[in-house]
């Protein structure tokens, strides 16, 4: 069995998915989905979520090296999509990488500045301040 074909039966058979609210976060919605193997987390989705207007707010993707080409990006927002239905998904993430995922899921990107009306005094606390 090839390496690519073990971590992607890997991804599919062995990752948990655990969602937590960020420490210190400056207001409700701002969330963070775990991939996790074992006891190490492999991956991270940061997304903050406004179930008043059923707004969400991709704004960070961190997965393993290891694990990007194993279909688990993928699995990790059509979890998210699962999770939260009825929710509109969109992204403020431009990087080569995550902006194929999220064409691939059909998820447009749009600027960081523009918020819904419910979240538009939060910080995003994974941007750079300054």
């Amino acid at each position: 069995m090839g390496r690519r074909l073990r971590r992607r039966i890997l991804a599919y058979r062995d990752i948990e998915f655990l969602s937590t609210r960020i420490p210190g976060d400056p207001g409700p919605g701002q969330e963070c989905l775990l991939l996790v193997h074992g006891r190490k987390v492999v991956g991270q989705i940061h997304y903050r979520l406004c179930t008043t207007c059923g707004e969400g707010v991709i704004t960070g993707v961190d997965i393993d090296e290891h694990f990007l080409s194993s279909g688990l990006p993928t699995r990790a927002l059509s979890h998210l999509r699962s999770r939260h239905p009825g929710t509109t998904w969109r992204s403020t993430l431009t990087l080569r990488t995550t902006r194929n995922l999220l064409r691939r899921m059909r998820i447009p990107i749009t600027p960081a500045d523009i918020a819904c009306v419910h979240a538009r005094a939060l910080p995003d606390p994974l941007q750079p301040t300054g």
